[in-house]
């Protein structure tokens, strides 16, 4: 069984909240933040939906 944490946003200018999720298997080659995932975060995005896993 394998685990994987994610970063969820559970509302605008909060600190992300690293958790567990169930089950998954992935090979991560890379990862990064859009702007747009900053902007959401920020509050700024009137259509930004919470919570969101990034």
């Amino acid at each position: 069984m394998v685990k994987m944490r994610a970063a969820i946003a559970f509302a605008a200018g909060k600190p992300l909240e690293i958790l567990e999720t169930g089950e998954v298997m992935v090979e991560i080659k890379a990862t990064g933040v859009f702007h747009t995932d900053a902007f959401t975060l920020s509050g700024d995005d009137p259509e930004g939906a919470f919570p969101a896993i990034k």
